[in-house]
């Protein structure tokens, strides 16, 4: 063979031996990435060429699933009540993808988890048809429909979150104004227009937004429960009806700033529960004062802030900051200057009070089913912090059941129930200009002491007014409401 041949044959199997290398890299390495790439068309016709898994709530469905009359895609997901299960579900979409329980969950809804291989194998030697499996929720219906329907009736933007305080379990988990997955779950023109609608950018109200988990808030006077658990636990006030160190008017330390209380409440010298009741800015800022940012920052920290919740859709961190100055520590402390709490974060205050002093993680998911309903997966209850002692925390429950009994929590009470809470009001804006927040946070116990339930409301409403009667008014209602639908279903 002459050089030029040898030159010509020597190149074309360098040619053939490069496309052997990449057929084989792309057959056996990239596999399974080409065959999950979301751009990989068949990926998408396959994921709804079946009947996806639901999620379930007190044994009942709160998904469902219909066919389509065109396109690739033969099933369409569907949503029973979808507003009210919104921040729970999340929504899955042939256009939009998939968010929160709807996207964590997808491969036990579509059937591809990894843990249904066998039975994926077994389904397609027997021929049958592969299924999703199920989302079995923590999730109490009749107190999420209290919840929503509250939220829904005040009309102003808020948020309410309810747990189980002995297992952390999520009992409800409400957001309004919400919107209804089942409006965007196809792939047509009108599921593209309700879409465009859902924007923030078109709507200011945001009803997308996942109030409980993803925003924030001042937390205002409910912080104070924190507060009075910081004190005990320091030791700076041990007895609950013993004076405190506080005169009233008192001047912020490195300042000339008189802290003021709201209205005219007995506030000097006030004793813890005395404060709680009435609700002495006084206090508990002196308190946040006396103690210090790093222990004031410690005790945050221990109840949950700082920190992301996964329950399993991811909660936004709390905020309490460092290096605040004496003053700046006093505003922190009775829930101002830079504060801020999801009700979430307030729910889980109340929660670790109500159960003696253990903060439990906070989760939704109680198991995954396989379509045959065998468990894959079932959730443990899992303890997150103690940052109290059992004393200190029945303690501090005498007092918040004092605010419920004899102070501004009075629209939470509930006949024949102990009931603690706390009432907030979250001032905000530019030197407070905006309407503030309504808070309240609570927790009831059976006969036997226990607390089957604990709850954070936050509402955002233009009847909001500049003191705690504010979230005793708008707030308290709903909580109640929410914590008898809890104590009624364990009848």
């Amino acid at each position: 063979m002459n050089k030029p041949l040898r030159r010509i044959a020597i190149f074309c199997g360098l040619l053939v031996l490069a496309l052997l290398i990449r057929d084989n890299w792309i057959q056996y390495v990239m596999a399974d990435e080409l065959r999950t790439d979301t751009k990989n068309r068949r990926v998408s016709i396959e994921r709804y060429a079946s009947p996806r898994g639901d999620i379930i709530v007190g044994g009942n469905p709160i998904t469902g699933h219909t066919t389509t009359t065109s396109g690739d895609f033969k099933f369409k997901r569907t949503y029973k009540d979808g507003p009210m299960w919104a921040p729970v579900t999340g929504f899955v979409s042939q256009a939009f993808g998939a968010n929160q329980l709807e996207s964590l969950e997808d491969g036990i809804l579509t059937g591809n988890d990894d843990r249904l291989f066998f039975r994926n194998t077994l389904d397609m030697l027997t021929g049958k048809k592969k299924e999703g499996g199920n989302v079995v929720t923590t999730l109490n219906a009749a107190a999420q429909k209290a919840a929503f329907n509250g939220l829904k009736k005040q009309g102003g933007k808020g948020a309410v979150v309810a747990l189980e305080p002995s297992t952390g379990k999520i009992l409800a988990l409400a957001s309004f104004p919400s919107y209804d997955p089942s409006s965007i779950a196809g792939n047509s023109d009108k599921d593209a227009e309700a879409w465009k609608k859902l924007d923030k950018k078109n709507n200011p109200d945001d009803p997308m937004l996942n109030r409980a988990l993803r925003e924030t808030y001042p937390p205002g006077s409910t912080f104070k429960v924190l507060t009075a658990a910081a004190a005990l636990e320091d030791g700076l006030y041990t007895d609950p009806d013993g004076k405190t160190d506080s005169p009233d008017p008192w001047v912020m330390e490195g300042t000339t700033t008189k802290l003021p209380n709201e209205g005219n409440i007995p506030c000097k010298n006030a004793s813890l529960r005395v404060a709680l009741q009435y609700s002495c800015n006084t206090v508990f800022g002196k308190i946040g004062s006396d103690l210090g940012n790093d222990k004031m920052l410690d005790m945050a920290k221990k109840f949950g802030f700082t920190e992301e919740q996964f329950t399993p859709v991811r909660s936004s961190a709390s905020v309490f900051s460092d290096n605040m100055n004496p003053s700046q520590t006093a505003l922190s402390s009775i829930g101002q200057f830079n504060t801020a709490a999801t009700p979430l974060q307030m729910a889980m205050v109340a929660s670790a009070v109500a159960n003696d002093g253990t903060l439990m993680k906070p989760y939704m998911v109680d198991e995954l089913q396989a379509p045959n309903l065998d468990v894959i997966e079932k959730t443990d209850p899992e303890e997150l912090s103690q940052p109290m002692s059992s004393k200190n925390a029945q303690i501090l429950q005498s007092m918040m059941e004092t605010v419920v009994d004899k102070g501004t929590g009075a629209n939470a009470k509930i006949p024949g129930v102990t009931v603690g809470g706390k009432t907030g009001t979250a001032q905000h804006g530019v030197d407070n200009s905006e309407n503030p927040y309504a808070w309240f946070i609570s927790y009831a116990k059976d006969e036997d002491g226990s607390a089957p339930v604990a709850v954070a409301v936050v509402i955002e409403d233009d009847n909001a007014v500049r003191d705690d009667i504010s979230g005793g008014g708008l707030a308290a209602p709903i909580a109640r409401n929410v914590m008898e639908a809890v104590l009624d279903s364990k009848k």
